[in-house]
């Protein structure tokens, strides 16, 4: 048998048989799941042939090879001469349900060896003894399910979180991003999601993509990296966004000369249309009516005369009104590009007192907006296209949820988080700087796509191949059982109801990074949405995350002190009573309060609670309810990487 209560012939030979004959895997993964494998190698191995399979993948040593290899993990299995050994051992495929039954069997033996244990510490705890019998019976149903529990829901900060795919951007722009990354020694997400910003700066507005019927999808994000003080983001805007300032001066440049010329020629028709009307005041009789017919037209050809506005791509910590009424001036166009988060403030109300959040949704949606104060008459963007590029601190992320209208209004939907891990502590001294042929590259590279859109006033629309859209439908398909109720997105359904659209946007974006000059005339192929979809996993993986951080607030706080305590006591049943001892203080003072908490980590698969409590007895205090704790916590989770979850969703 077994050590450490598992048979490793057992596993290996169902293992094996899964790998030689791949049509074993719909019957050995109906009985079989991750955790039921002794070796923690194995579950991480299982794991991953499950999603193989459940995503129609067939499960041979060269494409499960292919999958670890892609996701990270071989090296953990020992390597592809370790599945070559799977194979190489197998006494009989023929015999792989009676190998799978070994390891089932095993399982819920270590389970029920668990029992003694828990029921033991549920008894220490003072539970109720009729609690104690629902404790063994449902111990005892676990032992009889594959599995037993639920898979765990991490809440926020335990979440193990994707790194930024930057190889799956457009060359030019990945090779920047790695080199930005290397250099300044902070997570890739930065300047991965900050260069997204600047290719949304330099297209925003100026393109969109034709999905089908009337669905188009502008090419403008809200991008947002969460990094604490310290971090060097400024390093690291300054980077990527400085190509778009120098654009944005050349831009500045190329329309000066008519800025100059407009300028004179609306001063000397003014001066004109001043003489002709003083002329006209000064005559009388048959001449007045002709006077006046000229100094009319005189003022008219003034008041035609345009004068074109000094071109603005950026803006750091705009108001809302400040944004409308540069958006009105700029075609509909502007970027809030900045390493701090003063803006979520800002259009909180900061300065007026009052939330507005218009231009920020209008100008993400590309809904016509009206600009009322922008002159005497109003005026009107007929499709804004507005980007947000920032970098904010964790503790702003946390206060933004609760910003007025923020979640409510939908503002929180409509942004792309990244919540990398810290590098500080473990950075390293002395590394390369962007080589000069990579910065030279990207700099030049963003001024194409930028003076080359620069003039469109009508948006340039991309539409899809026919392979291209069938990829769209899939992830259309992908998306939706996840937004049902107890789907994975069931908490975030306003952000993944627009998720497809980002995914797109993201397309498009990476369509025309890559056909810098005439990207406008050629269609978006299957692959560029292929990429841009595992883009959008990954920041669908950090939505999860930023979401949870932000989340249910005192809940969510108030669950991550309860595991703590689950985690460090190593409690694996508990009542109501005790936890409420050992926790209370001025964050959770009641027993009442400990009600949210329980049942977010009873949603999330920490926690089972037992039947409930029976009635109080004749003056006696009612038995404090009761609780078991998911085996899981207490052992290492297996992670599964982000492109073999997407196979498997």
């Amino acid at each position: 048998m077994t050590q450490a209560g598992y048979d490793l012939a057992a596993e290996q030979a169902v293992i094996g048989a899964a790998l030689l004959i791949p049509t074993l895997m719909a019957d050995l993964a109906a009985n079989l799941t991750p955790g039921d494998f002794g070796r923690p190698a194995h579950r991480v191995l299982w794991e991953a042939m499950c999603g193989m399979h459940a995503a129609g993948i067939p499960t041979d040593p060269i494409t499960v090879t292919a999958d670890l290899a892609e996701a990270g993990d071989l090296g953990k299995m020992g390597g592809a001469p370790y599945l070559h050994t799977l194979t190489a051992e197998v006494p009989s495929a023929a015999n792989a349900g009676h190998y799978a039954g070994i390891v089932a069997d095993l399982a819920k033996r270590r389970k029920v060896a668990d029992l003694g244990t828990q029921l033991a510490q549920l008894a220490a705890s003072g539970a109720d003894a009729a609690d104690m019998v629902a404790a063994g019976r449902a111990m005892l149903d676990d032992a009889d399910v594959p599995g037993g529990w639920s898979p765990l829901i991490p809440l926020g900060r335990g979440r193990h979180l994707p790194t930024f795919p930057a190889e799956l951007l457009p060359g030019w722009v990945a090779e920047q991003v790695a080199a930005v990354a290397e250099f300044t020694q902070t997570p890739i997400d930065a300047a991965g999601s900050i260069a997204l910003a600047c290719l949304s700066t330099a297209a925003g507005g100026r393109a969109e993509v034709e999905v089908r019927g009337s669905w188009r999808e502008p090419t403008n994000l809200f991008t947002v990296v969460v990094l604490p003080p310290g971090s060097r983001k400024s390093a690291v805007f300054a980077a990527m966004v400085g190509p778009i300032l120098m654009a944005e001066k050349a831009l500045a440049e190329r329309t000066a000369p008519a800025i100059i010329e407009a300028e004179l020629s609306a001063k000397a028709a003014g001066k004109a249309a001043e003489k002709a009307a003083l002329a006209a005041a000064n005559a009388d009789g048959s001449s007045r009516d002709t006077l006046i017919a000229e100094a009319t037209a005189a003022a008219m050809n003034a008041e035609a005369i345009t004068i074109p506005v000094k071109p603005q791509l950026v803006a750091d910590d705009v108001t809302s009104e400040t944004a409308q009424k540069i958006l009105a001036e700029q075609g509909g166009r502007l970027a809030v590009l900045s390493p701090e988060g003063g803006i979520f403030a800002t259009i909180a109300g900061r300065y007026s007192g009052t939330p507005n959040l218009e231009v920020f949704l209008k100008g993400h949606a590309g809904d016509m907006m009206r600009v009322d104060r922008l002159s005497r008459d109003g005026g009107h963007v007929d499709k804004p296209a507005l980007t947000m590029g920032l970098a904010v601190q964790p503790e702003i992320l946390r206060d933004i949820a609760g910003m007025p209208g923020f979640r409510g209004l939908g503002l929180l939907a409509r942004i792309l988080f990244a919540v990398p891990e810290n590098t500080v502590g473990r950075r390293k001294i002395g590394a390369d700087p962007i080589p000069t042929e990579v910065a030279a590259e990207y700099t030049a590279n963003l001024h194409a796509l930028v003076l080359t859109l620069a003039e469109w006033t009508d948006p340039a629309v991309l539409v899809l191949t026919p392979d291209a859209n069938e990829a769209v439908l899939n992830i259309e398909r992908q998306v939706e059982p996840r937004l049902a109720p107890g789907g994975a997105w069931s908490h975030i359904v306003d952000w993944g109801s627009k998720y497809t659209g980002a995914v797109i946007r993201i397309a498009g974006l990476i369509h025309l990074a890559e056909q810098l000059r005439d990207g406008w005339g050629k269609p978006v192929e299957v692959d560029t949405i292929e990429r841009a979809a595992l883009i959008g996993e990954y920041y669908a993986a950090h939505a999860l995350g930023a979401f949870d951080d932000m989340g249910s607030d005192t809940a969510t706080r108030n669950a991550r002190a309860v595991l703590a305590w689950i985690e460090r006591t190593g409690s694996r049943a508990f009542t109501k009573r005790e936890v409420f001892r050992a926790l209370k203080s001025s964050q959770i003072p009641t027993a009442a309060d400990f009600d949210p908490p329980l049942s977010m980590l009873e949603a999330h698969g920490y926690l089972r609670q037992l039947d409930s409590p029976t009635p109080k007895r004749a003056g006696g205090r009612p038995p404090s309810p009761s609780f078991l704790v998911n085996p899981e916590v207490h052992q290492p989770a297996a992670t599964v990487h982000p492109l073999t979850a997407r196979r498997a969703s």
